[in-house]
């Protein structure tokens, strides 16, 4: 493949597509696949039972697809599987799963993450996700679709990121967080919805003005949690964009940001 330097180290058992650009010194293993319109910068490693889908490009040093950094694994056949379309920076670090989380980190479509990012064994990332430098996710963190999650947040190991939601700069993320809520502070608290972003997301002034009485019912109106369950349960039957709230206080058991 011409568009492979010299002085890269490609495995022959690696399947790239024809038109993958592999830069000087970056060493891709036996079991990595490849899509076309993807570009992997120098000294990039890339091991591991990883797949990377088309028109991704990987920045200089990152690591892919080494072993999660989890004393339980015992060299399991474990995954990474990243989409298309996303760029990572430089320094970046994902983790392949471990066979006690379902053997698979998940990183969807369109998402860009910035240099030094950590995302550990068994994550799942939806799509269009920001991380900006050194956000990081221990395991089984799963993150949803059009999260912004500023640098230095720490998300704690079996935290849901809901949709749509916002950690400010150097967030310490210990419990979920709910789909269109803002966090910040060393001992993440909510703060409020994250307008601005759903704003570029073309919600319209009412679809906002929803979510904002959603939060202010789970959050500032004192009602008790069931209760408030069930009466965003009835917003949602009106508007759309309330079910998300539903669905993520239907699934997640675990505790979450107040």
């Amino acid at each position: 493949m011409s568009g492979v330097h010299e002085k890269a180290l490609v495995d022959p058992g690696a399947q790239l597509a024809d038109d993958v650009e592999v830069g000087a010194f970056s060493i891709i293993g036996p079991d990595v696949t490849i899509g076309p319109g993807s570009w992997i910068g120098p000294h990039v490693v890339i091991t591991g039972r990883t797949t990377i889908g088309k028109n991704t490009r990987i920045f200089q040093f990152a690591s892919m697809g080494e072993e999660p950094q989890d004393k339980k694994y015992n060299g399991e056949d474990t995954e990474l599987i990243i989409g298309d379309n996303n760029t990572i920076r430089e320094l970046c670090t994902f983790s392949r799963g471990t066979s006690q989380g379902g053997g698979k980190t998940i990183i969807g479509d369109n998402n860009w993450i910035m240099a030094c990012v950590h995302i550990a064994h068994d994550c799942i990332l939806g799509d269009n996700i920001i991380m900006a430098n050194n956000a990081s996710l221990a395991g089984h963190v799963t993150v949803g679709d059009w999260a912004i999650l500023s640098g230095y947040s720490l998300i704690h190991q079996f935290c849901d990121v809901g949709e749509h939601s916002f950690t400010s700069f150097a967030s310490n993320v210990n419990q979920s967080i709910p789909p269109y809520v803002t966090v910040s502070g060393e001992k993440a608290k909510a703060k409020g919805i994250n307008a601005e972003g759903l704003k570029r997301r073309g919600y319209s002034p009412e679809q906002i003005q929803q979510v904002r009485r959603a939060y202010k019912l789970l959050y500032r109106s004192g009602t008790p949690l069931e209760d408030a369950k069930k009466q965003l349960s009835l917003m949602a039957e009106e508007h759309e964009e309330i079910k998300p709230w539903v669905e993520f206080l239907a699934k997640t058991a675990k505790s979450f940001i107040r």
